[in-house]
């Protein structure tokens, strides 16, 4: 175990102590990923980095900002997501079907950070201003819904959107809707959320 002794004075410490912060967010991340939300208690984090079970207070006072600071690599790396697929050369449309189809399979192939990202009591506590974090990714959406919808006030319909695509990424995984609608891809319901909110895509000759 880690010795939790003898962190002042020592030229390596700050070095070694944001390690040690960046080593139990890293665990945090690896166990949330693999066990889901309900796997991250501070001492089954602690144990895993191999340190004591109240070395994460000195980097994380509480719970829920050890838990904001998972979540917060959970909204970096769905931007990532984003950008990866991102073509600045198509069209706004387009690149909104991209969007929402990584959104999608983000919440399917990352459950267990998906689920943390969006826990109330995290948004609500503003830990680490995690609520800031999805803030540039709904102003990127905001922006291109602004581009097929003019007329339309970006914000609300990026919104409804927003919360259409949520609801379906919750609702597919909870097997609601395979089991109400019968339907075995979401890509279906992606592409009627889409057609709803910005209506129908141009069709090409």
């Amino acid at each position: 175990m880690d010795d939790e002794a003898g962190t002042h004075g020592d030229p390596g410490t700050v070095d070694a102590e944001a390690g040690l912060r960046g080593r139990l967010v890293r665990v945090g991340v690896e166990l949330v990923n693999g066990e889901g939300a309900q796997a991250l208690s501070l001492r089954e984090i602690a144990r895993r980095a191999g340190v004591s079970h109240g070395a994460p207070r000195r980097h994380f006072p509480t719970h829920l900002d050890l838990l904001s600071a998972i979540a917060r690599q959970g909204f970096a790396e769905l931007a990532d997501r984003v950008t990866a697929a991102d073509r600045e050369e198509a069209g706004p449309r387009e690149r909104i079907e991209l969007l929402a189809r990584v959104y999608v399979d983000y919440a399917a192939t990352r459950r267990g950070m998906y689920e943390l990202m969006f826990r109330h009591d995290l948004l609500e506590s503003g830990r680490l201003g995690l609520r800031e974090t999805s803030l540039p990714l709904f102003a990127h959406l905001a922006h291109l819904v602004a581009r097929v919808r003019p007329d339309a006030d970006a914000a609300v319909v990026a919104g409804a959107l927003w919360a259409n695509l949520h609801g379906i990424a919750q609702l597919w995984h909870w097997g609601s809707l395979p089991l109400a609608t019968g339907g075995d891809d979401p890509v279906a319901f992606l592409t009627a959320a889409l057609d709803a909110h910005l209506g129908p895509a141009e069709q090409t000759p």
